[in-house]
């Protein structure tokens, strides 16, 4: 039996108990309110337990988990030495205000700042992504005495005030229509070769017409009032779009140009999702901030936080930073970042996830591509890749309208519908499916979920018009 298995069989009475899952439920229609949804859409599925690549729920019904939760869940569900590691530091002390060191804390941010390049030597530990890029922004503006921060289109930095602000997706408009972002963003598009926006036609085109409007929109704006570029370094829920090679070196190149501080938005894509510990190694480029949260210590408890580099940090060495959290290098969070990193490195998973990338997942999919006119291209890199839906695949229309809504979503729903009857939990976002499986997925699972999709994706090509 493998270890999910024999989870479910020792799971199997209360936890597999159908009227224990109907009063989950109930608990949870009655007194949740879900983030990113109407609340009257809202039907969960209980879910019992978790292991390895799977979850089931009450009727013990398993999925295949290729959407690692929030894309964060990086070496699978309730790995025994990360689960050791928690109930460990809990014996010892659960929690110690950050005013104290914990050599949890001083571990997980040595070993954090060890990975990351060049001279990014401290971290400043959040609870999560957002407030990781609240941070960064904040730290860039007392650095440079500047106000104004670029960010992309067809991005996501996070749902508080300054991170909704920098967002480049629909998910900003109520927030703006509300007057609750960030001031001081400006937007401009970054590189996306299957939609360019710079009539370009080859990678190194896109690459320097997508920096020579980014560096247009700087000096419009007046270099010496932007304080930071922040970037993804592979945009993540928008698109899983790959930078051309050069891109990422040209903004690091312009950054130091005009004395703007480069932030890398490394939240999603970092620790092994994109095959690399962080996926500016991909580009040899070294960010002056980073940012990281998600796959660190694969969620099992929450943490996130800003790698510094010197020159940044000397800002702070006499002058007070005025930012801090209350639960900033949580004992218990960080011990899980610990183990999670050591893991990682014993286990080998970086290397797996490059490898499945490249010799399993990227050959598959061009192999679906190939046999569904509904897909217009697939990109990716370890295990970060998306399926582009369409409904013409001359004109590259998508196969649901962006930012749709209601019933104008319903081809990609109903792909997403027979994923999950067929035991598969795939991402998607509007005409995109995302293959993103935990780094520790073994060759046999990322078949067998590909081969669901590759099914599932005849309802899309039901709807292509050409």
């Amino acid at each position: 039996m493998t270890i999910e298995q024999v989870a479910i069989s020792e799971s199997r009475g209360p936890l597999l108990d159908p009227s224990e899952g109907l009063r989950v439920y109930a608990d949870d229609r009655a007194h949740l309110f879900h983030s990113w949804a109407a609340q009257g859409a809202v039907s969960p599925i209980p879910v019992a337990g978790a292991q390895g690549r799977h979850f089931w729920d009450y009727d013990g019904k398993r999925y295949l988990d290729f959407s690692s939760q929030f894309i964060n869940t990086n070496i699978g569900h309730g790995h025994p030495k990360v689960v050791a590691a928690i109930k460990e530091q809990a014996d010892r002390i659960c929690m110690i205000a950050s005013t104290f060191a914990n050599d949890k804390r001083g571990e997980a941010a040595r070993l954090i700042a060890g990975l990351a390049p060049g001279d990014l030597n401290r971290v400043l530990f959040t609870n999560g992504g957002a407030e990781a890029n609240e941070h960064a922004v904040r730290m860039a503006r007392v650095h440079t005495g500047r106000t104004k921060v670029m960010a992309a289109y067809r991005s996501y930095h996070g749902g508080t005030s300054t991170a909704i602000g920098l967002t480049g997706d629909p998910r900003r408009w109520d927030n703006d229509a509300a007057g609750n972002s960030g001031s001081g963003v400006v937007h401009f598009f970054g590189p996306y070769l299957y939609r360019s926006h710079f009539h370009a036609t080859t990678e190194a085109e896109e690459s320097a017409r997508a920096l020579a409007h980014l560096e247009q929109t700087i000096i419009f704006e007046g270099p010496r009032t932007i304080a930071a570029i922040i970037l993804e370094s592979i945009v993540g829920t928008a698109g899983v779009l790959i930078p051309p090679p050069g891109y990422l070196a040209g903004v690091r190149a312009l950054c130091d140009k005009y004395g703007i501080v480069y932030i890398a938005d490394e939240v999603m894509s970092g620790f092994g999702r994109a095959g690399a510990w962080f996926a500016v190694d991909h580009w040899s480029v070294t960010p002056d901030l980073i940012t990281f949260a998600k796959g660190v210590n694969s969620g099992y408890v929450p943490l996130g936080g800003v790698i510094i580099s010197d020159e940044i940090h000397e800002t702070f060495r006499d002058r007070v930073y005025q930012g801090g959290l209350t639960y900033s290098g949580h004992p218990l969070a960080c011990a899980a970042a610990v183990a999670t990193i050591s893991a990682m490195q014993e286990e080998g998973m970086i290397d797996n996830a490059a490898r499945l990338g490249e010799e399993v997942i990227g050959p598959r999919l061009r192999e679906i591509a190939a046999a569904h006119p509904s897909v217009g291209e697939v990109r990716g890199t370890g295990v970060f890749w998306a399926i582009e839906l369409v409904r013409d695949p001359e004109t590259r229309e998508m196969l649901v309208p962006y930012a749709g809504v209601g019933a104008q979503n319903a081809p990609v729903n109903e792909v997403v519908a027979a994923c999950k009857q067929a035991g598969l939990w795939p991402v998607y976002n509007f005409n995109r499916i995302h293959v993103v499986p935990p780094c520790n997925t073994t060759d046999d699972e990322a078949l067998h979920g590909l081969a669901i999709l590759d099914e599932a994706l005849k309802i899309a090509d039901s709807y292509v018009t050409t």
